[in-house]
């Protein structure tokens, strides 16, 4: 058994529904806060015990999150007395399908600054992650002690040895422990297996190979700057897992439509206007949604990107080249250099592929899905893909089992 993927010590798994709305439909800060003032949201709510310093009482009092922690330990308190039950070593054979994928795997906890026998970290990173909401989950992390949400990890090769063996634990264990359908529809099912011979094959299966963050780059941060080596994550292979957009939204810069296609259109760029709305099937182009208008944006060649300053490698025939990834050429391009807007400020914020844009914003960036050999080549190269480029699905549900990490 790999010691470095080990079994949940001391846990809660859920009785009946988690408590309050679905903690994974909200992507920013002002989603939260606007779910926690809405009837149902608040007190008593898994989503107010995350974001204990977000509630109206808490904004009220001017709380930061070292000064809300106290209520958030004492609300995790109450939610694991009155929804939770305890368990004790315990992993969790998962299987989650959907409409936009389908995932079997174990939820289980990993020490996120694990190193191999090459020197080189069990669980990698492949995005660039904010400083500041990794400074405020670590600050949660070390505060709380008890993790609620699980980080996504995807072995970093291919292989069918995982997904064949979970499916056949599921099998062998009939009726799950939870079953639950998210808001979305798809369906959650989590099943409990402790201590015995099959537990360490299934961690030893687990463990087999190195490790790449499909969703979670942030709490795989958090929990490395926080000191914390135990992460709770669902490690997955699929069998269906699906990369979708990850789009960009620009509001308080006052720019418009034409102030937007003249300034890039000035760094080199083709801009002309679009006839749909929709977003690019395929990578090399940005659809802009802005006033009303749209517009089509064809992303620089290699070369001209290169000339702009953006440390970006063309690609070639070689698996060791590193593509260009959209997201960079977006941010470093058409919003820093263009538009001399901070790309990691307030300006520019992302938004996931099914969630409506707000409706203050200049213009709506509309991206195409990376394609996943793009994301392995990013990987093979050693390097990291933008931040919040890829948008895994489908994902485990957070408040399903609740693991201790502090010991």
């Amino acid at each position: 058994m790999a010691d470095w993927v080990r079994p949940i010590r001391a846990g809660w798994v859920v009785r009946g529904a988690v408590p309050g709305p679905d903690v994974d439909e909200f992507a920013d800060p002002e989603q939260v806060t606007a779910a926690l003032a809405a009837r149902g949201g608040g007190e008593g709510t898994l989503l107010a015990a995350q974001h204990p310093h977000r509630t109206p009482e808490a904004i009220a009092r001017g709380l930061d999150i070292a000064a809300a922690l106290p209520e958030a330990r004492a609300a995790f308190s109450r939610l694991r007395a009155t929804h939770y039950r305890g368990v004790t070593d315990v992993v969790a054979p998962y299987r989650v399908d959907g409409f936009d994928g389908t995932a079997l795997g174990v939820l289980c906890v990993v020490d996120p600054s694990a190193v191999g026998a090459d020197g080189v970290r069990r669980v990698r990173h492949t995005e660039e992650v904010y400083p500041d909401v990794v400074a405020e989950r670590a600050a949660m992390l070390s505060g709380l002690g008890c993790a609620s949400s699980a980080a996504m990890l995807v072995p970093s090769t291919a292989g069918t040895e995982l997904t064949d063996f979970v499916a056949e634990l599921c099998a062998d264990l009939g009726n799950p422990a939870v079953s639950t359908v998210d808001s979305q529809g798809r369906v959650h099912q989590l099943w409990l297996l402790g201590p015995g011979y099959r537990q360490k094959e299934l961690l030893a299966v687990t463990g087999a190979r190195s490790l790449l963050v499909a969703d979670g780059n942030h709490r795989v941060a958090a929990a490395r700057l926080a000191g914390e080596g135990s992460l709770l994550a669902l490690v997955t292979n699929g069998p269906r897992l699906r990369i979708g957009p990850i789009h960009r939204v620009l509001r308080g810069t006052g720019f418009g439509a034409g102030e937007l296609a003249r300034r890039w259109r000035a760094v080199g760029l083709d801009v002309t206007a679009s006839a749909s709305a929709e977003p690019p099937e395929h990578p090399g182009e940005v659809v802009v949604l802005a006033g009303g208008e749209a517009l089509r944006v064809r992303l620089s060649p290699p070369e001209l990107a290169l000339a702009s300053g953006l440390a970006l490698a063309p690609p070639s025939a070689s698996r060791s080249a590193v593509p260009v990834i959209d997201h960079a050429v977006v941010e470093g391009l058409m919003i820093e250099r263009a538009l001399g807007v901070d790309p990691a400020g307030p300006s520019l914020r992302p938004l996931a592929g099914q969630q409506s844009a707000p409706p203050d914003v200049d213009a709506v960036l509309l991206l195409a899905p990376v394609p996943f050999s793009d994301v392995l080549a990013v990987h093979a190269a050693g390097e990291r893909m933008p931040r919040k480029a890829t948008y895994f699905t489908p994902k485990p549900r957070s408040g399903l089992l609740l693991a201790d990490i502090s010991h």
